[in-house]
């Protein structure tokens, strides 16, 4: 008998192109979802998207909102930089990125893990009166602390009947407090909205991960940093990504508080956006800060979307 030795098939390689009938399928597959997509994508592009694009053009005129405009090129972005206010607004921008990114999120996650590793009577209570102050709005928590921080308010009176009655001061009309003060109250505003996104995070997380933990004699702050903190990487981007955006596009709280002042003590590119605009009549200047400003945003919200937006890709 003899026998017959038929050649090998070849192995499929991992790297093998798909069938055409796999590729028809992940196309209709991606048809389907931007279908879904579309009347959001084209509500984006009507609301935002061309005023995007007409706002990058009037920056390109020197325009007083009225007459007509005259084309200076890159005339406005060039006073920009040349702009002492201007630059400052920026770095009074990145202090208030600071604080509202520092503060908020470190008490959130705090009073996150303290609500979910312990029982606490009456939680549900104290996570609404937390959560208040994000439901306000920006002008009366504006008016309400410019009461509070008035020589004879209430952070004063406080002050004094602890005995540190030298600390007090008019905090909003100080040239070396004023920017702390409107950042302290940005940052209790937006603590409510960073421990609701990190209480909801926390019940997400796997509980056997916490067995786990407790198996290999983890105590509640190794828990925290070796479960509950990584857990929370989503979130944390999430909350990062909207106190920052806050941060920057700040302008009714401090209109309200400060205009700017004392001086350009409290200048920030949103006030200064209005003032150029509406108090000076260069609509063309103002829409070149719009512009700088959005750019900004865009790369801040892109740069924090990769660097916590990955563990789960």
């Amino acid at each position: 008998m003899s026998l017959t030795i038929l050649p090998a098939r070849p192995a499929r390689s991992h790297g093998a192109a798909p069938r055409p009938g796999a590729r028809r399928r992940r196309r209709r597959k991606a048809l389907v979802a931007y279908l879904y997509v579309a009347p959001a994508l084209v509500l984006f592009l009507l609301f935002a998207g061309i005023p995007f694009l007409q706002t990058a053009q009037l920056s390109l005129f020197d325009w007083d909102g009225i007459t007509q405009g005259t084309f200076v090129g890159l005339d406005n972005y060039r006073t920009l930089a040349s702009d002492e206010i201007f630059r400052s607004s920026f770095v009074h921008a990145a202090v208030l990125v600071a604080m509202f990114a520092t503060i908020p999120v470190s008490l959130g996650l705090v009073i996150a893990a303290v609500f979910t590793a312990v029982p606490v009577r009456g939680a549900t209570t104290y996570r609404a009166l937390i959560y208040l102050p994000q439901i306000i709005s920006s002008v009366v928590v504006g008016v309400i602390w410019t009461w509070m921080y008035a020589s004879d308010g209430p952070v004063n009176q406080v002050l004094r009947g602890v005995g540190l009655g030298g600390v007090a001061r008019a905090w909003l009309g100080d040239f070396d407090w004023a920017l702390v003060a409107v950042g302290m109250i940005g940052a209790w505003a937006l603590t409510g909205m960073c421990m609701v996104l990190f209480v909801a995070g926390v019940q997400q997380i796997d509980t056997s991960l916490y067995d786990a933990a407790k198996v290999d004699g983890a105590g509640r702050f190794r828990e925290f940093f070796a479960v509950t903190l990584p857990g929370l990487r989503n979130e944390i981007g999430v909350v990062l990504t909207l106190t920052v955006v806050a941060a920057l596009k700040t302008f009714d709280l401090v209109f309200v508080l400060t205009r700017g002042g004392p001086g350009t003590q409290t200048m920030v590119p949103g006030l200064m956006l209005y003032t150029r605009a509406f108090g000076d009549g260069r609509v063309g200047l103002a829409c070149a800060i719009a512009f700088i400003l959005t750019v900004l945003v865009l790369a801040v919200t892109i740069a924090i979307d990769r660097t916590f937006g990955r563990a789960d890709r």
